[in-house]
């Protein structure tokens, strides 16, 4: 499902917007620095659906650009039966940030919807926004141009919110084969939670605000979804699922409207808070992301904030688009991965491509940062409440700590640029952010030895019982 908050920059006490959330997938996942990249005239990219979908589809390749964007992004395995491997955005080296969002389609579209859809998936366009686009409005373009030119594999609809300096735009993609999008422009003033993807009352024409290709109102009216006479056109209403804002995202736009009215304005504690209170994230979030939407001297200063679970019960670290790569232990592990667990590394199977593992082994030798933030996870859950609130109060000190070394560390990086060393700027970044990313490593598997021992002690390693989670408001 997912879940995303845009916060204007009107309503931050650092002068610049934020764009945050986390991805829900039964998954694998890692984080991963891509590089930017030239491509011959010739190439392609191969995008859709397989019939193995939940939605079936046919796969099919699309011209690639001559160039593709330097990246940050969280990688993962499995979503629906889309093919591997997936992910829901990143922030690329134009400062450009994605966040890919379910958002269900009405039953009748999912009905609709060609059983040999072509065209990219709802992944393929995260991942080609962060590749190609310069600017939030670029990105909107990037998807119009490709539903019309290409079409578009459902799993049943989508949303992404897409994220600069300067404003956001909310673009829903929905199911039926039929090229129905729309998109909304979020500004300064903006405070947006989606999960699922939502845009209610719309112009009857496309306008500055509002984006959605010419067929868009008139297909509703031809099928008998909306009548004219009847008032303004709702998209959520139309096209969507017809809830509305979702009990969790009144709550959260709620909570984060009152924090702007505040006169110290929303802060970074405060959008962290946003994806990591236990009413919001649990088990299902494969990790986290915050991105400060800042306009900094340098692209390579661009940075997330990245959690590899849940940030309910884990640490979100800085990670620089500039630096040269992170920890192994943050990479890919066959830990969850779709399809690893037949697989071996066993030159035995060297004939036998299908049963050997898609993951080097230099890797699996390392730990997994998602396992093991996992497992503090269900521990704290386990535990119960004052378990939780001490390990959030162990990560935001950190996350404090880290906020405040900062300036000093960019400062560092922008003498060693302004200096033509871009080589020693690019260690200074990597150093910082593999350091904080192992300490937070380290101190999970601390914390996770010592709460295994009070849970074991209180006879809590007993099988059977139903899971002890938080009460979640989704």
């Amino acid at each position: 499902m997912s879940y995303g908050i845009y916060i204007g920059k009107n309503h931050s006490s650092t002068g610049h917007a934020w764009l945050a959330g986390y991805g829900d997938e039964p998954s694998s996942h890692w984080l991963e620095i891509v590089p930017r990249r030239s491509h011959p005239d010739t190439a392609t990219i191969t995008v859709g659906m397989t019939p193995e979908a939940d939605l079936p589809g046919r796969l099919s390749t699309i011209p690639q650009v001559a160039e593709t964007a330097r990246h940050l992004r969280v990688s993962y395995s499995y979503y629906l039966g889309a093919p591997s491997p997936l992910t829901n955005g990143g922030l690329n080296e134009h400062g450009v940030a994605v966040r890919d969002i379910w958002a269900p389609s009405r039953p009748e579209l999912i009905a609709l919807t060609p059983a040999e859809q072509t065209g990219p998936n709802y992944s393929d366009l995260a991942r080609i926004i962060l590749e190609r686009a310069h600017s939030a409005r670029e990105g909107v373009d990037i998807i119009e141009d490709m539903i019309a030119t290409h079409g578009y594999s459902s799993y049943g609809g989508n949303s992404h919110i897409i994220a600069d300096t300067d404003e956001a735009w909310v673009v829903i993609e929905f199911a039926g084969g039929l090229g129905l999008w729309v998109a909304e422009r979020l500004g300064p003033d903006s405070i947006r939670a989606s999960r699922p993807g939502y845009i209610g009352r719309i112009p009857m024409e496309p306008s500055e605000d509002f984006h959605f290709p010419s067929h868009f109102i008139t297909t509703a009216i031809d099928r008998g979804w909306y009548d004219p006479g009847s008032g303004a056109f709702d998209v959520n209403a139309v096209y969507g699922d017809g809830k509305g804002r979702w009990d969790g995202v009144q709550w959260i736009e709620t909570e984060m409207q009152a924090r702007a009215a505040r006169a110290e304005k929303i802060s970074q504690p405060d959008v962290i808070w946003a994806i990591s209170t236990e009413k919001l994230t649990g088990d299902t979030a494969g990790y986290g992301q915050v991105v400060p939407l800042l306009d900094p001297s340098d692209d390579a200063l661009r940075l997330l904030w990245h959690a590899p679970v849940g940030p309910v019960t884990a640490p979100l670290v800085p990670v620089f688009i500039g630096q040269t790569d992170v920890p192994v232990e943050y990479g890919l592990h066959r830990y969850l991965k779709t399809g690893e667990s037949s697989r071996f590394l066993d030159h035995r199977h060297d004939d036998e491509p299908g049963r050997i593992s898609t993951v080097p082994q230099n890797r699996e030798v390392t730990r997994s940062a998602f396992q093991v933030q996992k497992r503090l996870m269900h521990l704290a859950f386990r535990l119960g409440p004052v378990t939780l609130r001490d390990i959030r109060a162990h990560w935001r000190a950190m996350e404090a700590g880290l906020a405040e070394e900062l300036p000093d560390i960019v400062a560092s990086a922008e003498i060693l640029m302004a200096a033509g060393r871009t080589d020693l700027a690019a260690q200074a970044l990597t150093r910082f952010s593999s350091q904080a990313l192992s300490l937070a490593l380290q101190d999970a598997e601390a914390l996770s030895a010592a709460y295994e021992v009070l849970l074991r002690n209180a006879g809590g390693l007993k099988d059977g019982g139903s899971a002890m989670v938080p009460e979640q408001i989704w």
